[in-house]
């Protein structure tokens, strides 16, 4: 089992940035995806982007391409996601994610964009 555990959540202006940050711990696997969903409040959950664990190969919704970079520390088996020209639309629960044998989930952290 994998346990996942999100930081950085919190209440941002629009135009704003925030950078999320997710560690992985437990029987991690050498060869891994992590990354972050979302899901907004009656919305099902949706993906943002996820990044490799050995050629760090990135993949973002369209969505949140030119304003999101997922990033990767292996040494740490932390995953970041900075986020930046955030709109309300990015509001919502974010997730992290992780998949290398088996699946995790975090807990969540709430992102609200808001004047």
């Amino acid at each position: 089992q994998v346990q996942l555990v999100e930081s950085g959540g919190g209440l941002v202006q629009p135009g704003g940035s925030l950078r999320l940050s997710c560690t992985a711990s437990g029987s991690i696997s050498r060869i891994n995806t992590m990354g972050w969903y979302r899901q907004a409040p009656g919305k099902q959950r949706d993906f943002v982007a996820t990044i490799t664990s050995g050629d760090s190969s990135t993949s973002y919704a369209n969505s949140v391409k030119g304003r999101f970079v997922i990033s990767r520390d292996n040494a740490k088996n932390t995953v970041y996601l900075q986020m930046t020209s955030l709109t309300p639309n990015d509001t919502a629960v974010y997730y992290c994610y992780y998949s290398g044998g088996s699946v995790s989930w975090g807990q969540g952290t709430q992102v609200t964009v808001s004047s």
